[in-house]
């Protein structure tokens, strides 16, 4: 098995499009080389087109969806059961990390997990610093806390300068879904 001698934490914020596909890009690129991934995906449970593709790729890419946005939706605060929920998917993510399985580890929106109060920052911080020395972890999503973005050795901000729904286009399968 082809191994990282050294991984590094990176981080995909800003309010544009473009940070799941980021990740799961580097997913991608890392399968081709015989790396294999782990993705932790936070507040999704939609099937999202790269749930499907992902299934070609599966022997190198493992993809985990736990919970949802709905309480985002409907403009209320998370239930007990959406922390249960975001918890038990950072303990997925821990054990990926620690397996001696997976070369990258992806926590997919754990940003705006810690947005929403699901996790702490404190639970984060501790994961990185539990990290091996030769996985890389990618976090994405908005409002990622300024610790985080310290910590990190690369970030990426995704910063929209334009975009389509602003002129009522809605999310296109295949493109955003």
């Amino acid at each position: 098995m082809n191994r990282l001698s050294k991984g590094y934490v990176q981080i995909y914020t800003g309010n544009g499009k473009g940070k799941t596909t980021a990740a799961l890009g580097q997913a991608l690129r890392a399968a081709g080389s015989g790396l294999k991934s782990f993705i932790v995906q936070f507040m999704k449970n939609c099937p999202y087109g790269e749930i499907h593709s992902l299934r070609f790729l599966s022997d190198w890419i493992t993809i985990e969806q736990y919970g949802n946005d709905r309480f985002v939706l409907d403009k209320k605060l998370p239930a007990d059961n959406d922390i249960k929920v975001a918890q038990n998917a950072l303990q997925q993510a821990r054990k990926a990390m620690i397996s001696g399985k997976y070369d990258i580890v992806i926590l997919d929106e754990i940003c705006i997990a810690l947005y929403y109060k699901l996790l702490n920052l404190k639970q984060i911080m501790h994961l990185l610093l539990d990290k091996p020395e030769h996985i890389e972890i990618i976090l994405t999503g908005r409002y990622c806390p300024k610790e985080l973005l310290e910590k990190a050795d690369l970030v990426t901000e995704m910063k929209e300068i334009k975009h389509y729904y602003q002129n009522g286009v809605s999310a296109r399968k295949g493109i955003e879904l």
